[in-house]
């Protein structure tokens, strides 16, 4: 599979929001926080579904957002696992064991397995795998330092964990912003060529927000409640 693009230079801000894991209020309220702007780009780096209670909700507040915004909507292994099992490249048992209970249930599940809304159905199988601009580059995992965006692998880009270790800065000289490998005390990981922002918010954490021109961070919990910024 050739990975999808967008490449973009120019925008007010810059803004990555981490895995969001069906978390809608603490999306909701993340976003009346930032109030983006049609200047603005809003990169989010994928695991919109599982985990959470409302990924059904979820992908309703970004459908929306992306009317309002330049909205680039990443990949994650959750919704790869999801679209796998709608189209019958894998077994559910994975998947439901990695929190697909509780999306089906987010859909109101009652069976059928054509349970997702077109408008939704469209917006999983459009997200892109990677988006790159001129300083930064974004993935929902992970990346090989030396091998050009356009060749990276699936299993680097969504399914890498920084646990596994922590790729070196990469061939570009861009800085990488990934999620995916949570960080359970809900702090932004930032070694320098490289920041990760998941930071747990289904588990009792935050979902992160980041501005990567200013380096301005948001935070919100599950339940809706800001955290101050440091």
């Amino acid at each position: 599979m050739v990975p999808r693009c967008l490449v973009c230079i120019l925008s007010q801000r810059l803004i990555a929001i981490g895995d969001i894991h069906g978390c809608r209020v603490a999306l909701e309220e993340l976003l009346q926080w930032i109030a983006p702007t049609q200047d603005d780009i809003l990169v989010t780096l994928g695991d919109y579904v599982d985990r959470g209670p409302d990924a059904k909700g979820v992908v309703e507040v970004l459908l929306e957002l992306g009317k309002n915004t330049q909205m680039v909507p990443l990949m994650g292994n959750h919704e790869e696992m999801m679209l796998d099992v709608l189209d019958g490249r894998e077994s559910h048992h994975g998947w439901l064991r990695y929190g697909g209970v509780e999306t089906l249930e987010s859909y109101g599940f009652d069976g059928d397995m054509d349970f997702l809304p077109e408008e939704h159905s469209q917006f999983y199988r459009d997200l892109h795998d990677y988006f790159e601009t001129d300083q930064f580059f974004f993935t929902h995992a992970a990346y090989d330092p030396g091998t050009d965006f356009a060749e990276q692998t699936i299993e680097m880009l969504r399914w890498h964990s920084l646990r596994q270790g922590i790729p070196g800065p990469h061939m570009s000289g861009k800085t990488a912003v990934v999620g995916h490998t949570a960080n359970h005390e809900g702090e932004v990981f930032d070694v320098g060529h490289l920041v990760c922002i998941d930071t747990f918010c289904y588990g009792g954490g935050y979902l992160t927000a980041i501005d990567l021109h200013s380096r301005q961070t948001w935070q919100v919990d599950g339940q809706g409640q800001r955290r101050a910024p440091a």
